[in-house]
């Protein structure tokens, strides 16, 4: 019963993949064959940038140093693999998840109007029944739909597409980090890659959950004992020891490139796999069916497509 449940929640997020192909004629995923899906400067240590003298909020990035370290992980899902050990140039990062208030400031500024709200719908898992829908009038501002209430202005912003995500980041002079920087900042400059998360290899230290995800989730009920069904405040949980919050659990985070094999791998991605990366896990996440809280867990989604556990925070290259 537990597998035709489980392959039911499988085959019901490859329909949601197509469904959000073809909503609209403007929905396309194209992957150009000279794109990097993902980042690897060829530098030496040498020329690591040690400090930026370029001017930045610190109290809202993070600037991380560069350096080698074990990028992937052997022991993780086949996406993961294999391990390869990589240079990265030093960046900066948010500190935070982009807030739904953030967000709003933004649109307010441009007129911006998101992928969901010119498509009139966006996905969202409907506990009760155990399914995944595209639901009609959900957006940044109604994440669960406009029948539902406001997001919260302090929790991370929802419902937007990588492409929404983008458009917010060279807003505000920044872009997408790459999964190579996102898993080298989640890792603390690759520090705890010999661990699952961040904080350890427990999801529960002393009764705590360490971040916001399911207890327990489909296909059981529902447990949130953690406090959260959905997300949880930006912040709320202990940053790690680079200064950055939410690295895992709360949302799923967009990353810069595809989501692609890693090199040295003969993987073909399956429909549902092929997208823009992301990172992270989210509230969703539960052991059981997704570890996306691990520090080299990685996932995708179509670069139109809205989800109600979806977010990103930004980063900025400071060498070209």
């Amino acid at each position: 019963i537990f597998m035709n449940l489980f392959l039911k929640f499988i085959f019901s997020i490859y329909i949601l993949v197509l469904m959000s192909c073809v909503n609209s004629d403007e929905k396309k995923t194209t992957i150009s064959s000279n794109e990097k899906f993902y980042k690897i400067e060829s530098i030496e240590e040498v020329d690591i940038v040690s400090e930026t003298i370029e001017s930045y909020d610190s109290n809202k990035m993070m600037f991380i140093k560069g350096g080698n370290f074990i990028f992937g992980n052997d022991n993780g899902l086949e996406r993961e693999r294999p391990e390869q050990e990589v240079i990265v140039q030093s960046f900066l990062i948010d500190k935070n998840l982009v807030t739904v208030n953030d967000f709003r400031n933004f649109v307010t500024s441009t007129n911006y109007k998101s992928e969901a709200e010119k498509f009139g719908n966006a996905i969202v898992f409907i506990d009760s029944i155990n399914t995944w829908k595209l639901i009609d009038g959900a957006t940044w501002e109604y994440p669960l739909g406009n029948s539902n209430p406001l997001a919260f202005d302090n929790h991370p912003v929802t419902q937007v597409s990588w492409n929404d995500a983008l458009a917010y980041c060279e807003f505000c002079d920044k872009t997408l980090p790459t999964e190579v920087q996102w898993e080298y900042a989640a890792s603390e400059r690759g520090k705890k890659k010999n661990q699952l998360f961040y904080w350890g290899n427990d999801l529960v230290i002393n009764n705590k959950y360490m971040c916001n995800t399911w207890a327990s989730g489909y296909p059981n009920s529902i447990g949130f004992k953690d406090g959260f069904k959905y997300t949880s405040p930006v912040g709320y949980y202990g940053a790690n020891s680079l200064g950055i919050f939410d690295m895992a659990g709360n949302v799923w985070e967009w990353c810069y490139n595809w989501h692609l094999p890693y090199t040295g791998s003969n993987q073909i991605f399956p429909t549902e796999l092929q997208g823009k990366a992301q990172r992270g896990g989210s509230f969703l996440c539960n052991p059981n069916y997704c570890h996306g809280f691990r520090l080299s867990a990685r996932s995708a989604t179509s670069p139109e497509s809205s989800l109600f556990h979806v977010g990103f925070r930004c980063a900025k290259n400071i060498v070209d």
